[in-house]
């Protein structure tokens, strides 16, 4: 058995729910995320976006286009 590493990155973190809340427990918690999310959002969006972007399309080159050449 190998060790985790710690901390764990945002891809291979498992996210565990309990399962014994109670409904009105799982909404406070939907609920303090969802205030998070929008606070983080005011905060850094811009920043967020960019580094989405960058996640999404990585700095290299796209492939050479020819156009004689078939799909």
């Amino acid at each position: 058995m190998s060790a985790s590493p710690w901390p764990p990155s945002p891809a291979s973190a498992a996210v565990v729910v309990p399962l014994h809340w109670t409904p009105e427990q799982a909404l406070a918690v939907a609920e303090c995320l969802q205030a998070m999310r929008q606070a983080l959002w005011a905060a850094y969006g811009p920043q967020m976006q960019q580094a989405w972007r960058e996640q999404l399309m990585p700095d290299r080159a796209p492939p050479e286009f020819d156009p004689d050449e078939p799909f």
